[in-house]
């Protein structure tokens, strides 16, 4: 796992502390450390206190590498800062994607209940199409009593 940290003063036995700052959650994610979490290495020569190092670990708190930060935070201050990306920024872009996510979850939900209405509608329009063909079998039965009824009526005149 990915850390930036801090080096300590010179410890005891020519070991070195790193004071853990931030943890690499995923590939543009980190998360601030609270706690003064310090990891003992094998004194580095190259960093000088106070410098900011990346820091590869174990789940064993192992120490795998130790890398100079400064080639990373000036990628970062190049990618974010001169392209004017800001916290205030970043705040009004999840502002707006939260706005939009809202917006799409109104829609949706809309869309949702005109899709009930519509199966709704339609099932009511499947009822009276069966309503109206049974009418229609009705009234064409009732045609065929009446137009035998009347053809029995002009073979016998007298009834």
């Amino acid at each position: 796992m990915l850390y930036l940290a801090q080096v300590q003063k010179k410890g005891i036995l020519g070991k070195a502390g790193l004071r853990l700052l931030a943890r690499q959650r995923s590939e543009h994610t980190w998360t601030v450390l609270n706690d003064d979490e310090l990891v003992l290495v094998a004194e580095p020569a190259q960093f000088n206190e106070g410098a900011l190092v990346l820091i590869e670990l174990t789940s064993n708190r192992q120490v795998l590498s130790v890398n100079d930060a400064k080639e990373w935070v000036l990628e970062l201050v190049q990618k974010f800062l001169l392209t004017g990306i800001t916290p205030a920024f970043l705040q009004q872009e999840t502002e707006r994607a939260e706005q939009w996510r809202q917006s799409l979850t109104l829609q949706s939900q809309e869309l949702d209940r005109r899709a009930l209405e519509l199966e709704a509608r339609k099932e009511q329009i499947q009822v009276m199409e069966e309503t109206l063909k049974r009418e229609k079998e009705s009234l064409k039965r009732e045609k065929t009593l009446l137009d035998s009824m009347m053809a029995q009526s002009k073979l016998n005149p007298s009834n």
